[in-house]
């Protein structure tokens, strides 16, 4: 059980990671309509999504660290 926990930490950081460098603009589709999508969300949330990816990433980073530890200690 507390390897289940240990991967959805995994995944919420990687979800993070993935809307930081979404509102950074990194990730651009192919498809030009989605590409100028993207563009207007970015353009419009921008700043409150890479606050909430960085936080995000932050506060993972740090549960997984812990978790580690008591994995290893116990």
């Amino acid at each position: 059980m507390e390897y289940i926990g240990l991967l959805f930490e995994f995944v919420f950081l990687a979800f993070g990671i993935g809307v930081y460098l979404f509102a950074k603009g990194w990730f651009t589709p192919k498809d030009i309509l989605k590409a100028k999508s993207a563009a207007e969300i970015r353009k419009n949330n921008g700043g409150w999504m890479r606050i909430v990816g960085l936080a995000l990433t932050a506060i993972m980073t740090v549960n997984i660290i812990i978790h580690l530890q008591q994995l290893i200690r116990s």
